[in-house]
């Protein structure tokens, strides 16, 4: 069996302007990726982020429940009732609706990133925007 080979493009400018909004607004970053504790080892270290937490995905797991990603309930089952962004390539209205109607889930931002483009200073002031907004920045 072959593996699959995936080509990422990194700018280690991401790091510091993630770590940036983090620091800025008070909230934490953690991965939410297949690659998992991977991320820590592989990507954190070429944008100069220290390692985050990571939210840990079933393994093989690909199906969903009403056509959200299967990323999505680990990523609400482990956020809970706190207010979270979520940058990803793969996030869309399914994801958004699955959210939206989930009992108990916090307050959220789901920012599409799309993989041919890359995080954007857009993406990074709708979310700094909308924590700023939520409140969250100042200690909720």
């Amino acid at each position: 069996m072959g593996s699959t080979v995936y080509t990422v493009h990194l700018n280690q400018r991401h790091g510091t302007r993630l770590m940036e909004l983090a620091l800025e607004t008070g909230s934490e970053l953690v991965w939410a990726t297949t690659w998992e504790q991977h991320a820590n080892e592989w990507i954190a270290p070429r944008l100069g982020l220290p390692p985050l937490p990571v939210i840990e995905m079933a393994p093989g797991e690909n199906g969903s429940r009403h056509g959200e990603m299967f990323k999505t309930r680990h990523v609400a089952e482990y956020v809970g009732d706190r207010p979270f962004v979520w940058f990803d390539d793969q996030v869309y209205q399914e994801d958004e609706d699955y959210l939206r109607a989930r009992q108990g889930l916090g307050e959220f931002l789901l920012v599409h990133v799309p993989g041919r483009v890359g995080l954007t200073s857009r993406h990074l002031a709708a979310a700094r925007e909308w924590l700023t907004l939520t409140g969250f920045s100042q200690g909720q």
